[in-house]
């Protein structure tokens, strides 16, 4: 598949910074969420081989300095044995992404998020398990996170199957973004998919981000958590349906 070139007109601007700006407050009040509501809903507007590269670039900046922060403090026993298998995911997905049909790939975005938001919505608790499900996981993390920019929640399911304590919990999944994240740009670079109209957005959309992250910290006492979280199920529910019927037409 040829890579699509992207004009971007001032509408398209306006709705991608307002999506960056409610993805990142989300982010700032829950600790996560960002590229699960910005992808599905930006989708709509761009090609996957724009919007993932965007939002691998804004999410990076901010992992770099968290993981630096809280490097001490990482599960390395626990961390290690996902890489090996997130990098094969990561392998898979980019010739995904630079070689599959737009419209294959957008049904294929619209499933996960759909079976995402049904997932999150059922009361499931997660029980403990052992380091073999590093494989798994990691390469469900490295697929659909270069996929599809949302690879989080795989990682955070194998890290609580580990009952990490909180603070171990935080460094490591900072840790697991670095070097994945790290793995994707190099990935997306090497695949041309770094547009200058890429990392224009992206440095349009930085301030935003940070506009985003400050507003959702100071949002986070006056918002019950759980019915928050419902919402946001619910968002992803509805635009898991619409990028389904959107590959469809």
């Amino acid at each position: 598949m040829l890579l699509e070139l992207v004009d971007l007109n001032l509408i398209q601007i306006i709705v991608a910074v307002v999506i960056i700006f409610v993805a990142y407050t989300v982010k700032g009040l829950s600790g996560f969420g960002s590229g699960l509501i910005a992808i599905p809903l930006l989708a709509f507007m761009f090609p996957l081989t724009f919007i993932v590269p965007v939002l691998g670039l804004l999410s990076y900046s901010g992992t770099i300095t968290q993981s630096f922060h809280l490097r001490k403090q990482v599960a390395w026993r626990d961390m290690l044995p996902l890489i090996p298998f997130s990098l094969i995911g990561i392998a898979i997905a980019v010739w995904l992404l630079v070689n599959v049909d737009a419209n294959r790939l957008v049904l294929a975005l619209g499933v996960f998020v759909l079976m995402y938001a049904v997932y999150s919505l059922l009361p499931l608790s997660v029980r403990a398990g052992s380091r073999w499900w590093a494989m798994p996981a990691g390469l469900g993390g490295g697929v659909v996170g270069a996929l599809f920019g949302t690879g989080g929640p795989f990682y955070v399911v194998y890290l609580k199957m580990r009952q990490l304590n909180k603070n171990h919990f935080r460094a490591t999944i900072a840790m697991i973004f670095l070097v994945d994240g790290g793995t994707r740009m190099m990935a997306y670079a090497l695949n041309g998919l770094f547009t200058p109209q890429v990392l224009w957005l992206v440095l349009t959309l930085l301030p935003v981000l940070f506009a985003g992250m400050y507003v959702g910290h100071h949002l986070h006492i006056k918002i019950d958590q759980k019915r928050f979280n419902q919402v946001i199920s619910i968002l992803l529910l509805v635009s898991g349906v619409m990028l389904i019927i959107k590959s469809s037409v």
